[in-house]
């Protein structure tokens, strides 16, 4: 995904959300081999931005895992508590952009 399509796709999600204030940063998540994390995601908004076909994301807003061949859709957006698992042998990088809701 490119920044400007990111920064796009944002503001109009943000609109849809009723969120006229957030703070967006970039994560980047290194996960160890086999590694499983949780990260608290509540009043925020975390965007897949590199799918890894070795990484397992997943969160109240659905699933990316594309060894899944159950999931009819894979999710790009997730809140709330995101699960993080490095399926391979080696280490692997999540990216994502995460927005911060700001109080109104």
């Amino acid at each position: 995904m490119t920044a400007e399509l990111a920064h796009e796709y944002i503001r109009r999600r943000m609109e849809e959300l009723g969120h006229a204030r957030y703070h967006i940063r970039f994560r980047h998540f290194n996960l160890k081999p086999s590694e499983q994390r949780k990260v608290e995601g509540n009043r925020q908004l975390f965007i897949l931005t590199e799918p890894n076909g070795c990484v397992r994301v997943q969160s109240e807003m659905g699933v990316f895992d594309m060894t899944d061949t159950t999931a009819n859709e894979l999710q790009y957006e997730h809140q709330g508590t995101i699960g993080l698992t490095n399926y391979s042998l080696l280490p692997q990088q999540v990216r994502m952009i995460q927005v911060i809701f700001k109080n109104k």
